[in-house]
């Protein structure tokens, strides 16, 4: 589907999650990258009430900027294919599944290229067999490392729990897998070059993310061809077994064998002009304006 500049995008960011900041900067970044390229564009902060504002605003064409729940995990998707709205990203089902990260690790376990991490899913007690300290807990259902925790050994285990399980849901536990954290971006089923993510902490935490200069990023990442081609691979086909569309992300770690072990992908990665997506995107020539507007030029429904 193609659109022209007369369409009024309605950039749909904020929401009511508990990634609300992050949302409200990717929304602004895109919607200032619109506005530049000449598009009517119409901030929408995103509550129980978006229905009547996007009716409100007349919005033809949604440009999802939100992340977390009732953004990325297909609620807001549902509600434009109800409404007849296009959008862009990835759809009802595939956004709904790459949320959840135990179903997203059930759906590609087995695929060629994919190398997953032993899991197991606890809300008490002492971390699970085979799991072994240290290990890692996270949300099942959530993005950014909010309440994402590392356990070194007993002592840290309840508070790492707690942490987890405070985002609500089920909680996925897992080994540290010890190695070099890098991310892959595929676009309309291509797989942008690899990003090394190289924290100082050594773990890659909300503060990591988020904290200016705690973080070093190597775009294009100086890995060996082999290690890069089976990543962008693993990448695409996570993209592909989950169904998604546009621009998603996904995750691995790199051990010291080189083999790249899937963490889990994003439907809508952080969208700014520093962030991760478009820092490879730029690695082959499309600066962040350029990326937005072809996301929305992408926007269909289901």
């Amino acid at each position: 589907m193609s659109f022209a500049k007369s369409v009024k995008v309605g950039v749909l960011l904020g929401g009511m999650s508990s990634e609300r900041p992050i949302s409200l900067k990717s929304g602004h970044a895109v919607a200032d990258a619109l506005r530049e390229r000449g598009w009517d564009v119409v901030e929408i902060d995103v509550g129980r009430d978006l229905a009547e504002q996007l009716r409100a605003h007349k919005v033809d064409v949604a440009w999802i900027a939100l992340h977390g729940r009732f953004g990325e995990d297909g609620c807001v998707q549902g509600l434009l294919e109800v409404l007849g709205i296009p959008y862009t990203g990835s759809g009802v089902r595939a956004s709904a599944v790459a949320m959840d990260k135990i179903t997203t690790k059930r759906l590609i376990a087995g695929k060629p290229g994919i190398h997953l991490a032993a899991d197991a899913v606890s809300v008490a007690g002492d971390p699970p067999p085979p799991l072994r300290f240290p290990v890692i807990c996270k949300p099942a259902t959530g993005g950014s490392t909010v309440g994402t925790r590392k356990a070194a050994d007993a002592s840290e285990w309840a508070d790492a729990l707690a942490a987890a399980v405070a985002e609500g849901g089920e909680v996925i536990v897992e080994e540290v897998i010890v190695g070099e954290e890098i991310t892959v971006a595929v676009l309309d089923g291509v797989p942008l070059p690899v990003v090394r993510i190289v924290p100082d902490s050594g773990f890659f935490d909300f503060e990591a993310k988020y904290t200016k200069g705690l973080t070093r990023y190597e775009a294009p990442a100086a890995l060996p061809a082999a290690v890069t081609e089976a990543a962008q691979a693993a990448a695409v086909v996570a993209y592909k077994a989950v169904g998604c569309r546009g621009l998603a992300r996904a995750d691995f770690i790199v051990e010291a064998d080189g083999t790249s072990v899937f963490l889990e992908i994003n439907t809508i990665p952080g969208m700014t002009a520093t962030s991760l997506s478009p820092m490879a995107a730029g690695c082959v020539g499309i600066d962040f304006p350029t990326l937005v507007e072809r996301l929305l030029q992408a926007a269909r429904l289901d």
